[in-house]
């Protein structure tokens, strides 16, 4: 308004300034914002790479593949650097060129000032004072200039972040969920088609049935789908067609917090968090008395080892178990299951890790806990689901033959084959 009121022509030249900053920061911006987005990316691979080499770094060692891993972080830094640099160079010429901008602009007004003033139609200190109101005018327009680095910046890492929250949200709660109090065990597969793409299809048409307190055995070759009808049933993944049933309920008319309640869950591959041996044991039941972990512990045969760490159930271990061998991690997480007794018990090769003389002592454990509770098992070493009520042999996402172990040796069919190749290769 003050500049208005001194010259509305000095005023259009200032305003001059505007579109032109505005066209000069738009294109630099452009050159320089695919910059700053490879800038991003190549900086989230750099990251990624040094934590898996840092992980990793004792196999990398054994296969001698420090040059090869050296050479992929070489290259990946070099396009870092590369794309780091230009996305700089071009963001800071901004501040250069608005400064250029603005100082023609004051040319210009000054120019035409001078003529106005030998005109007579303005003062000097007219002049003097739209100067100042210039600068007031156009430094927020440099200082917008100076930031834009920072903005092209985090524009291009926050396309990285909303790209992950744009993700659709798993659907957590349902209106009406079931009641899980009244849950007996019985479990139902009808025509369960997935795929970790749709186009690919893991598992084809899987039916099956399942009686309360059965125990059931999941086993058949490598990527068979079997520990993926496990994650199916506790709603890690929903299914592509077909339906799941438990006590006739569709999984999805369950809260998903409450069908996990209803599940113990012992994975071949262990997680322990940085904390205490009872904080670790306690996950699933954090009010359990110093006898429900003692007697957990006696169950699953880890309370000899804890008793001799440094400071028994509390001694502090590492992020995923520390200085613990696999088995004594697979032992507490096993501990995890016998504190809390869940209705249903799902074990992915839950001994895979542990010594055939303590598996043996872990498996009449297990048939105590197993005991009235549906119980699903997955496992390689058939000689360990013998006892099953239930073998389900499965083969590229179909079931291809159910029965008992004996009907199965009996059909003489796949079952037979891989039972008899483990015993073999066992002899030999």
């Amino acid at each position: 308004v003050m500049m208005l009121s001194i010259n509305v022509w000095m005023t259009l030249i200032a305003v001059l300034i505007l579109p032109i900053s505005g066209f000069i920061i738009g294109k630099v911006m452009k050159r320089s914002q695919k910059y700053f987005q490879a800038q991003q990316k190549y900086l989230g691979e750099v990251n990624g790479q040094i934590e898996e080499t840092y992980g990793g770094h004792n196999v990398v060692r054994v296969f001698n593949q420090e040059e090869a891993v050296l050479e992929e972080f070489e290259r990946d830094n070099r396009k870092l650097y590369e794309s780091a640099w230009k996305s700089q160079f071009f963001s800071g010429m901004m501040m250069p060129i608005m400064q250029f901008v603005g100082n023609l602009g004051y040319v210009m007004v000054a120019l035409l000032g001078g003529v106005f003033a030998i005109k007579g139609v303005i003062q000097v200190g007219e002049i003097q004072s739209f100067f100042q109101y210039i600068r007031n005018f156009t430094q927020p327009i440099q200082q917008i200039a100076q930031v834009t680095n920072m903005l092209q910046s985090s524009a291009a890492a926050a396309e990285r972040v909303f790209e992950f929250l744009d993700e659709e949200e798993e659907d957590q709660t349902v209106e009406n969920p079931v009641d899980i109090t009244t849950i007996e065990g019985n479990v139902e597969a009808r025509h369960v088609a997935f795929g970790y793409q749709p186009e690919h299809l893991i598992i084809h048409d899987f039916s099956g049935d399942v009686k309360a307190g059965q125990k059931v055995a999941i086993v058949g070759p490598t990527g068979a789908g079997k520990t993926t009808m496990i994650k199916l049933l506790m709603r890690f993944y929903d299914v592509n067609s077909g339906e799941i049933l438990i006590d006739g309920h569709n999984i999805k008319d369950f809260n998903r917090i409450q069908l996990r309640e209803l599940f113990g869950m012992v994975l071949q591959e262990t997680w322990l968090k940085a904390g205490t041996i009872r904080e670790n044991i306690t996950m699933g039941k954090p009010d359990a008395t110093e006898e429900e972990i003692i007697e957990a512990a006696k169950a699953s045969y880890s309370y000899g080892f804890i008793k001799r760490l440094p400071n028994g159930f509390d001694t502090v271990i590492g992020e995923d178990g520390g200085s613990l061998s696999q088995g004594q991690k697979q032992l507490l997480c096993i501990t995890r299951i016998m504190l809390t007794r869940p209705p249903m018990l799902i074990l992915d090769e839950a001994t895979s890790s542990i010594d055939t003389r303590t598996e043996i002592k872990i498996q009449n454990a297990f048939n105590k806990l197993m005991e009235g509770r549906t119980s699903f098992i997955v496992a390689h070493r058939l000689s360990t689901i013998q006892s099953a009520d239930v073998i389900l042999v499965m083969k590229d996402g179909h079931i291809i033959e159910k029965g008992n172990h004996e009907e199965l040796l009996a059909a003489g069919g796949f079952y037979k084959n891989l039972y008899e190749s483990q015993f073999d290769t066992a002899t030999a």
